[in-house]
């Protein structure tokens, strides 16, 4: 519907517009673009593009068509849907005229980093403000063409509407539109209470498209005279290449051509098939990599002693509670694995990747083509991936097709295969963590301490800025505790100053952020030393939450999943409820979880999850976010992870990587939404350490056992 109040330029309420800014672009037709800034000029004027970095832009086209580019990957996670959904509502349009394109790298766009949960969180208010201002102009427009007060015209399924009956479709508008500058409505977005599409389940608008193979992924994409290349890659991490015979490999039906590489050597032929049999007839003497030395013993005894020194009570302490955990390193394996089109000649390369930052793809990419100082020589056009959770910040199958491109002469997709991905890739780093709570007389909390050593993490692309990545190549171990400190907090009034500390051990194993970063060991941590304290105590873990937790919003969805899961009913024996809560990037979660023991191995039978996201854009997107975390944590706490065997990781597949099967999955897996306020919170990292933590405890409470290594089926756990 159309607003009737008197003419504004204003943006969001929540927002002043030295905070956020839209303008319109010089264009045929109306294209309003957008951005979040500390300091700039007013909105709606029309500063080059050129000189201001922009969040995203709307363009309407003469057909109605609307399309939204977006500097951000979709992975699966569903932003498509949400922004359009958001498009939708703001421009009183249908959701089906709503089109998201994925912006190439470039320096119009302020940010392009997809990850820290950060996407609607960032983009939700200029989405808004974009297309409000965008329905404003053309009503505007409308009431020119008309004559008649802007005021009484209103807008729905992406038409202008007259009094009188008469109506105009926006693309009829779109070019008088372009040349409104001052709009005669408000452009202030929606009331939240005035929703109609934000808020209701909804379907992926990219649905159809992923069932029926329309929807294009990185190696799907024809890039005319490309080759198909793979790497044999060394048994160890970050081994190279001493010496190699490849008479055999080159005579090969098929091959087009042996190169090698820093990470190994590189084969290309016609077909993925010719290029596999090939690579396993290089004859290939291995250099060892740094981690050689190394196995999972050296590695849980070195974190172990980097957190084994002397703790100190407070005064007055009576009893200390002591626990330790070890966590494994874990890989992401992600569905589509890493892989990369590229076609490099002397002056320019053209990269085709899924990444989650390409400016850090066109960074390393210029940088191994040594025009570091020229990386506009590159362009980077983001695909569509399958699946990230972190692994995609780095683009080493990019690097490795622009080398192999630029030695052959022509366009080469390049694909690692699982075992490359899963021996040769980054991972979560291991961790090992010592908790101690400190109790005064009468059961009182006095203190807590929590010491994580955990390898230092490696974030050389930054926060999706040029100065957060030069210092994460810099100065990795200061990137990684600067986000150690900015994540870890913990919720709850545990004597007078709860204390968290991170101890960085250098190891040479590739790291990369994992779902929920440091929070997927820290917090896990921090909620299963919660029940024991519960247990010290004789209390129950719920009031013992209730108790100590800081955070409304912890309570709220605490107190949902133990309402629907019925806490504390009477069970069978061998079965058992645990319960956990965590709170990051705006967003509140508690898991409940049930479990069976009794059988050979223990058996997940329900999950109840409550969440707090603020605004739930697609409700039902939500949904599947937080299952799909749920899943993840409970096999990572089960049964997958990583082993390091003298440098080499021993798993290669999902045949020994043991994710959970859907025969795993609970049946009953519900999902609560608990609303506090209308800010759009994140959710994709978000279900993560709550349920593995909810799931430990579970299992604490039904074996008598506190569980402290993961993965729990682990043989030598």
């Amino acid at each position: 519907m159309g607003d009737s109040k008197k003419p504004e330029t204003a943006g969001p309420t929540s927002m002043d517009r030295r905070q956020l800014l839209t303008w319109v672009v010089a264009s045929p037709t109306l294209v309003v673009a957008a951005r979040l800034a500390l300091d700039a000029p007013p909105a709606d004027t029309s500063p080059s593009v050129d000189v201001i970095p922009l969040d995203l832009s709307i363009a309407l086209r003469t057909d109605g068509r609307i399309t939204v580019t977006l500097p951000r990957t979709e992975m699966g996670q569903g932003i498509t849907t949400g922004v359009a959904m958001l498009v939708a509502e703001e421009l009183d349009a249908d959701l089906g005229q709503v089109d998201v394109h994925t912006a190439d790298v470039s320096t119009d766009w302020l940010n392009q980093l997809t990850g820290l949960s950060s996407t609607m969180r960032s983009l939700a208010a200029p989405l808004r403000a974009a297309a409000a201002g965008a329905r404003a102009r053309l009503v505007t427009a409308a009431a020119h063409r008309w004559h008649l007060p802007a005021r009484t015209l209103t807008t729905a399924h992406g038409e202008v509407l007259a009094p009188d009956g008469r109506k105009l479709g926006y693309g009829e508008l779109a070019q008088e539109a372009a040349g409104v500058w001052l709009p005669e409505v408000s452009t202030q977005p929606k009331p939240v209470e005035r929703y109609t599409v934000v808020g209701r389940p909804t379907g992926r608008i990219d649905a159809r498209d992923i069932v029926t193979g329309a929807a294009r992924y990185t190696l799907d994409l024809d890039v005319p005279g490309a080759v198909a290349a793979v790497v044999a890659r060394p048994p160890t991490l970050r081994g190279s290449v001493q010496s190699y015979d490849a008479s055999a490999a080159v005579t090969m039906p098929g091959v087009v051509g042996v190169l090698p590489l820093p990470s190994g050597m590189a084969v290309a032929a016609q077909n993925f098939a010719q290029a596999l049999a090939a690579r396993d007839a290089l004859d290939i003497l291995w250099n060892p990599g740094p981690a050689s030395h190394l196995s999972d013993e050296d590695i849980r005894a070195r974190l172990r002693e980097a957190v084994s020194g002397p703790v100190l009570p407070p005064l007055l302490t009576v009893k200390t509670l002591e626990a330790r955990f070890d966590f494994p390193y874990l890989a992401h394996a992600p569905m589509e694995t890493q892989c990369c089109v590229a076609h490099v000649t002397p002056e320019h390369a053209e990269i085709w990747s899924g990444g989650q930052d390409p400016k850090f793809t066109r960074h390393e990419v210029a940088t191994a083509l040594g025009w570091a100082l020229t990386p506009q020589r590159v362009t980077v056009h983001t695909v569509r991936a399958g699946g990230g959770f972190g692994r995609r910040f780095f683009p080493e199958a990019a690097v490795e097709a622009a080398q192999v491109s630029r030695g052959l002469g022509r366009p080469v997709k390049l694909m690692w295969t699982r075992n490359d991905d899963m021996r040769h890739g980054r991972y979560r780093p291991a961790s090992h963590h010592r908790l101690h709570a400190f109790l005064g007389l009468g059961g009182s909390i006095l203190g807590w301490h929590h010491r994580s050593a955990i390898p230092t993490l490696e974030l050389p692309h930054g926060f999706g800025d040029a100065l957060t990545s030069l210092v994460g190549r810099v100065l990795p171990e200061v990137t990684s505790a600067f986000f150690f400190e900015l994540t870890q907090h913990l919720p709850y009034r545990f004597g007078l100053l709860p204390q968290q500390h991170l101890h960085e051990v250098p190891l040479p194993i590739p790291t990369a952020s994992f779902r929920s970063v440091f929070s997927s060991q820290v917090a896990v941590a921090n909620e299963l030393f919660v029940d024991h304290l519960a247990r010290g105590l004789e209390r129950d873990p719920v009031e013992l939450r209730r108790t100590f937790l800081t955070s409304n919003r912890l309570k709220a969805v605490l107190n949902k999943v133990v309402l629907e899961g019925a806490w504390g009913r009477a069970l069978p024996p061998g079965v058992a409820q645990g319960v956990a809560v965590h709170e990051e990037w705006d967003s509140a979660i508690a898991h409940l979880v049930e479990v069976d023991v009794t059988g050979e191995v223990p058996r997940v039978v329900r999950a109840v999850i409550a969440a707090d996201v603020g605004l739930p854009i697609n409700p039902r997107s939500i949904e599947n976010q937080l299952q799909g975390a749920t899943v993840d944590a409970m096999s990572t706490t089960l049964s997958a992870g990583l082993h390091i065997d003298a440098g080499a990781v021993r798993e290669g597949s999902f045949a020994d990587y043991r994710w959970l099967r859907m025969k795993h999955v609970p049946a009953q897996m519900q999902v609560h939404l608990v609303r506090s306020d209308d800010r759009v919170g994140g959710v994709g990292e978000l279900g993560y350490p709550s349920a593995a933590a909810a799931l430990a405890n579970a299992l604490a409470r039904a074996t008598g056992t506190l569980p402290t290594r993961f993965p729990l089926l682990d043989p030598g756990a």
